[in-house]
């Protein structure tokens, strides 16, 4: 028996150690309504939140993109708004925040929010309401799930726009910009929630569409797939709201039986509990737990939670993957100006139908809050590549051509997309598992009716009204610092290095250290339990590669001291202003085993066992970089 155990024991390790995509044996994506990332998750630390030291600086107005610009119009009392926490009043805003709304998602207000990628008009041209937020204890659930496996913070909406275009994208990866895959006669271009069929304009929101979407492509593989959702699924399964193929098909077809049906999100837990599920599940949930205004955080968090419980506890939650998205902003604002395509990319850039502006592009739009759990993700990290709704099309295509499946890469994404957004690989960590489960917190059981139907959303208009507290503009929101709001703290960061965050840099338990500034030269000391020595702080500047225009692998990066703002120059130097800064080429050596530091002479930055830093010919052993969130 002891040898039994021992042996099996010995096999773990050694299956451990040879982890891959091929350990996946199921995915499921759920994806939720109209949440920004900095309106859920501004305030957490680790992230590219409230504490961005690369926030964008506007030079017409020297105001920063956290600075948003008002007008008489909306206040004489100031001329900026900075974020404001929702429930600020206190009281009853804690019950009443639930069901607030914020701006409009519409393209037209989006895209003037925009403004030509100064990204500084979200109180002048959506709402002031736009530039609130929540925390923590307003999110517990949203907190416990980013901090228990790994959330990332560059994760973008696919489209500037409303619900229908972002899901038509999730579901197949375009909205027929002219220049990409499809043609003008396969319906489209997608860009509001228009209601078939028919054309809002010629040639705009044509309905139905006549591409090809994901889960057929995984049909003519052989590769199972299902989309859970109950006849209340808020008009979000857009394979049958928009696409001719699904509206059209036989009952005993599968995109009848696994696309256009209405299994349930009980058979979700039951086949999740029975380790039954399909190699790929989509998630639509009802319309009161969506999240979408003026429906609540709180009632999402529940169902969160129940999809959630149902695959960490289910059979085959060693096999899982389970990924929590948003498909848009909803009119929350987001102080990062979108990654995008260059001006006048195929497949990407039109002519403003709304005239809102001139000719843009379409997306990738604002951020939006992705979670990625599974036993890869465990651990509270921060996955910082850029990345889409796409992306999760593309993961599943290298996780299902590693399990040996062919045809499953789509035809319809255009072509920057692919070349340019993550396939989210890299936020996992094959080699090391964890099959822990953190403990969650319970969240109220959603209010209902006599009928059992949901409805906490109206019983809170019906006491609060939607219209959210008074803008506190003035001097003391002038004032504030944004870093303020942060909670202290820290991530262990995965995937290639994108800006917007202080790393701590360490190897061998030892932190690259700006010792004083009377230093001359970088060194190393003994790194700390909690990352948080402000001379072990640096913040990264992109100056170029593949990372930075969004590609895999390395990026380059100039580096300063947040202690006092010096450069990284030659060798170990330490100097003032970017003039001879020297740039390193950051790569992600993937799948646990760190980061590799480059010089411009190819040589790599180290610090040896003993402390002492090091440039050597060789790739050593990776750095460990955490993203650090501290006042001081």
């Amino acid at each position: 028996m002891v040898s039994r155990s021992f042996t099996t024991l010995l096999a773990l390790v050694v299956a451990a150690s040879a982890g891959s995509l091929t350990d996946i044996k199921h995915v499921v994506l759920f994806m939720q309504e109209n949440r920004a990332f900095d309106h859920y998750f501004g305030t957490m630390a680790g992230v590219r939140g409230f504490s961005d030291p690369n926030v964008q600086f506007n030079p017409s107005t020297g105001l920063n993109t956290f600075q948003q610009k008002v007008n008489d119009g909306l206040s004489p009392l100031a001329t900026s708004l900075l974020p404001f926490y929702i429930n600020y009043l206190g009281g009853n805003w804690t019950a009443a925040s639930q069901c607030a709304s914020g701006g409009s998602n519409s393209w037209f207000n989006n895209h003037l929010a925009l403004n030509g990628d100064l990204n500084d008009q979200w109180a002048w041209d959506n709402t002031a309401m736009s530039w609130t937020h929540f925390k923590r204890q307003d999110l517990p659930l949203h907190f416990a799930l980013a901090e228990g496996w790994t959330l990332a913070d560059m994760y973008q909406e696919g489209v500037i726009a409303s619900t229908s275009p972002n899901r038509v994208t999730w579901m197949s990866g375009s909205i027929n910009c002219p220049g990409g895959p499809q043609t003008p006669d396969q319906g489209g271009i997608v860009t509001d929630n228009s209601e078939g069929p028919g054309c809002e304009s010629p040639g705009l929101n044509c309905e139905p569409l006549y591409w090809q979407t994901v889960p057929e492509f995984h049909q003519n593989a052989g590769v199972s797939w299902m989309v859970y959702q109950d006849e209340d699924n808020f008009g979000d399964d857009l394979l049958i709201d928009s696409f001719y193929q699904y509206q059209n098909a036989p009952a005993d077809s599968p995109l009848t039986m696994y696309g256009a049906s209405y299994p349930g999100l009980d058979k979700f837990y039951a086949d999740a509990a029975a380790g039954t599920l399909p190699q790929v599940s989509w998630i639509v949930g009802p319309a009161e737990l969506s999240e979408h205004a003026t429906y609540g955080p709180q009632d999402g968090a529940w169902l969160q939670r129940q999809v959630v419980e149902a695959v960490v506890n289910g059979a085959a939650y060693n096999e899982t993957v389970l990924m929590i998205s948003y498909d848009e902003t909803g009119g929350w604002g987001d102080h990062v100006t979108p990654f995008h395509s260059p001006n006048g990319t195929a497949g990407e850039w039109i002519e403003d139908p709304y005239g809102a502006v001139n000719y843009t592009y379409t997306g990738p739009g604002f951020r939006v809050p992705l979670t990625i759990i599974s036993p890869w993700t465990r651990g509270g990290h921060v996955f910082t590549e850029h990345a889409d709704h796409t992306s999760q099309i593309l993961f599943m295509e290298t996780w299902l051509e590693a399990l040996g499946y062919e045809g499953v890469q789509t035809t319809e994404i255009p072509a920057w997309r692919r070349a340019h957004m993550s396939n989210l690989v890299s936020a996992f960590d094959f080699d090391n598992p964890d099959y822990s489960i953190p403990s969650l917190p319970v969240i109220p059981t959603p209010s209902t009716d006599s009928s059992g139907n949901y409805n906490a959303a109206s019983v809170c208009e019906a006491l609060y009204g939607h219209y959210g507290p008074s803008i506190p503009y003035g001097p003391e929101n002038e004032a504030l610092d944004p870093s303020t709001l942060s909670e202290e703290g820290f991530k262990s960061v995965r995937g290639y290095l994108t800006e917007g965050r202080y790393l701590v840099f360490e190897m061998n338990g030892f932190a690259l250290t700006n010792p004083s500034s009377n230093a001359t030269d970088f060194t190393a000391t003994t790194s700390t339990a909690t990352h948080s020595d402000i001379h072990h702080r640096w913040v990264i500047h992109a100056t170029g590669g593949t990372a930075t225009d969004g590609g895999a692998g390395a990026g380059t990066f100039n580096v300063s001291s947040a202690f006092d703002g010096r450069y990284v120059k030659s060798h170990t130097g330490l100097g003032k202003g970017t003039s001879g800064a020297e740039t390193y080429t950051i790569a992600d050596l993937g799948n646990g085993q760190g980061y590799s530091l480059m010089k411009e002479n190819g040589k790599y930055l180290s610090i040896d066992q003993s402390g002492v830093v090091d440039i050597v010919g060789t790739v050593p052993v990776g750095w460990q970089i955490w993203s650090v969130t501290y006042q001081s």
